[in-house]
C-alpha cells in the first residue's frame, strides 16, 4: 500500500500543474476565500450588525498575511489575492461601523425612517 501512495505521489508531483493544484499553495487561500466573501455579502446588511472588534482584528489578520504571503518562497499571489480583498471589505466594513456607531448614521437613518412613516401617514389620510 505504501509503495502504491508513493507512486501516486511521484505521479502527481512530476506534472507541475497538477503539483500545483494539490498544493497548500493552492488550497491554503482557496477555503480562505470564504473569509472575503462573507465581508463581501455583509456589506448589504444592516451596519449595526457589524463587530468593530473583530473587523478590527481581521484588517491585522489580512494585513499580516498580505506580508507574509511576499515573503514566503515561492510567492504565493493567490494567498496575496485573498487577503487583499478581504482587507478591502473589512476596511469598508471598518467605515460602515464608523459611520453607524460614532458619526450620525444611526440619527440620520431614525430622522430618515421617521419622515417617512409621517409621509406615509399623511398619504393613507
Amino acid at each position: 500500500m505504501a509503495a502504491f501512495v508513493k507512486a501516486i505521489n511521484a505521479k502527481i508531483r512530476s506534472n507541475p500543474t497538477v503539483s500545483y493544484f494539490c498544493s497548500t499553495h493552492f488550497w491554503g487561500p482557496v477555503s480562505n476565500f470564504g473569509i472575503p466573501v462573507a465581508a463581501v455579502v455583509d456589506a448589504q446588511k444592516s451596519p449595526e450588525l457589524i463587530s468593530g472588534h473583530m473587523t478590527l482584528a481581521l484588517c491585522i489578520y489580512s494585513a499580516t498575511f498580505m506580508r507574509y504571503s511576499l515573503a514566503v518562497t515561492p510567492k504565493n499571489y493567490l494567498l496575496f489575492l485573498c487577503h487583499f480583498i478581504n482587507e478591502g471589505s473589512q476596511l469598508t466594513q471598518g467605515y460602515r461601523y464608523l459611520n453607524w456607531h460614532h458619526w450620525g448614521g444611526k440619527e440620520k437613518a431614525s430622522v430618515a425612517s421617521s419622515i417617512t412613516a409621517a409621509a406615509a401617514a399623511a398619504a393613507k389620510k
